[in-house]
């Protein structure tokens, strides 16, 4: 078994991690864990003290996708009986955004469904951001799927921070679930979103029949596209959808894949994301250790645990909400002297 402790050392000198040693984290004895975790904590500290960034989506137009991805309920093959409504209008992507900086998300996520943004719902989008950032002081993430030339363009000069556009899985296994479009098509929708200087968010959803090195290629495919924000989700299998009935997960492999991910990605902020409720179960809080971030309140279209309730898993936890969610990572320093005020 690896020195955990050592080899969280090496990465905090610049040392990269190899395929080898990604599995060795994989496949991390489960009663090896919690070094693992202290290991992947010391990394995260050093770059993010303890701080966790909390971050709340709306889900602004669901349902009738044309797209056939085989995890989601709202792709044109699901079945599953969800809601379903046109893209929202502005006064309530605004609204959403009050509700965001109520409970201190730092980041509002404006999610919509389809392949891409049509114009009309691309301009309500910005216009809407524009009053948010009028009104308040939050980061605006959009995730609108595939865009077209000139749509980043438009997206940063209305004041968008970020775009989330995931790579979800591997390139190998990305033909097994969505054939509507390729992986290439996703990697060059981040790529114009780093080109315009809006700040890349791609992540991955493990547990959809992927194998071990699928799970290590996600994470060095993050790190060659240099995304500054990795949603790691783990599949709540809908009913309906292609991926039904797949139930491949336990805690202890998810504590062991957020592991992974920071060590591969060390400087980038690492959010638990959708799936984290129904597969980390009672161990949700030690998730926090190897990331750094995680959604509060609902997802897209599953329910997520109470706002309050994370809160008081932050507070039990002994964690703190970053407040200052613009800023990049503090430097090492700054945690020092941030450590110490927090310790007096």
């Amino acid at each position: 078994m690896l020195d955990f402790n050592a080899l969280a050392k090496k990465v905090l000198e610049g040392y990269e991690l190899t395929e080898e040693e990604g599995l060795a984290i994989l496949e991390c004895p489960d009663d090896a864990v919690l070094p693992l975790l202290h290991s992947a904590y010391l990394i995260r500290k050093y770059y993010y003290g303890n701080r966790v960034k909390l971050n709340m989506i709306i889900n602004t137009k669901s349902g009738s996708c044309s797209e056939n991805c085989g995890y989601c309920a709202q792709s044109r093959d699901s079945t599953n009986p969800i809601q379903k409504y046109r893209m929202m209008d502005k006064d309530l992507i605004v609204k959403g955004a009050a509700r965001a900086n109520k409970v201190n998300a730092g980041t509002y996520c404006i999610v919509a469904s389809g392949r891409g943004p049509t114009t009309r719902e691309l301009n309500n989008v910005t216009d809407a951001v524009k009053e948010i950032k009028e009104k308040y002081p939050l980061k605006i993430c959009a995730c609108l799927g595939i865009l077209k030339p000139g749509q980043a363009e438009q997206l940063k000069e209305a004041g968008v921070d970020r775009y989330n556009h995931n790579i979800n899985t591997s390139e190998a296994h990305h033909p097994n679930i969505t054939t509507s479009h390729t992986y290439e098509d996703r990697v060059r929708t981040v790529n114009q979103v780093k080109d315009v200087q809006i700040s890349p968010c791609s992540g991955v959803i493990v547990g959809m029949r992927e194998t071990k090195q699928d799970v290590i290629n996600m994470a060095f495919a993050l790190k060659e596209l240099k995304a500054e924000s990795i949603p790691v989700n783990f599949l709540h299998a809908m009913e309906g959808t292609l991926l039904e009935g797949t139930d491949e997960l336990n805690p202890l492999y998810c504590l062991k894949v957020l592991c992974l991910f920071r060590f591969i990605n060390p400087t980038v902020e690492i959010r638990v994301s959708g799936g984290r409720e129904v597969n980390l179960r009672s161990l949700q809080p030690l998730s926090l250790y190897p990331a750094n971030s995680i959604f509060i309140g609902d997802y897209l279209t599953t329910v997520g645990q109470a706002a309050k309730n994370d809160i008081q898993m932050l507070k039990d936890f002994g964690f703190e909400i970053d407040y200052n969610n613009l800023k990049t990572p503090v430097t090492p320093k700054e945690n020092l002297i941030r450590g110490k005020k927090i310790n007096q």
